[in-house]
């Protein structure tokens, strides 16, 4: 508990209850090919202040500050909820086109496409 609550005071915000609840139970989830579908509280922590401090993304890519990064398909696009406005709903961040779309209704949905088989792009 003591690591969700030193997570969120760095992030500065919440996480979503049914992500910090799954972080309790197992501290992340590693898919079927070994890619980070929930990454672990730390990695979450430093992914989200990377891409809010990195100069490099700030010149190629739109503000992420509504999003809440948690995982990724092992290539380089990153899942993430939306925060403002707050809502359940999955979105993929696609770094090679800087698009962002919804893929699941929640974290639920998520882990259940996300974890089915078919592979790490299930999202395409």
């Amino acid at each position: 508990m003591a690591d969700l609550a030193d997570a969120e005071a760095r992030l500065g915000r919440d996480l979503p209850a049914g992500l910090g609840q799954l972080l309790l139970e197992c501290g992340g989830i590693i898919g079927h090919t070994g890619v980070d579908t929930v990454w672990p509280v730390e990695e979450i922590v430093e992914q989200n202040i990377f891409i809010r401090t990195d100069r490099s993304l700030a010149q190629l890519s739109m503000s992420f500050d509504s999003f809440l990064f948690f995982g990724d398909n092992g290539g380089g696009d990153q899942f993430a909820f939306v925060e403002a406005p707050q809502r359940p709903d999955i979105f993929v961040w696609e770094h090679e086109t800087d698009s962002r779309r919804w893929v699941a209704s929640d974290l639920r949905d998520y882990l259940g496409r996300s974890l089915a088989e078919g592979g790490d792009d299930w999202y395409v």
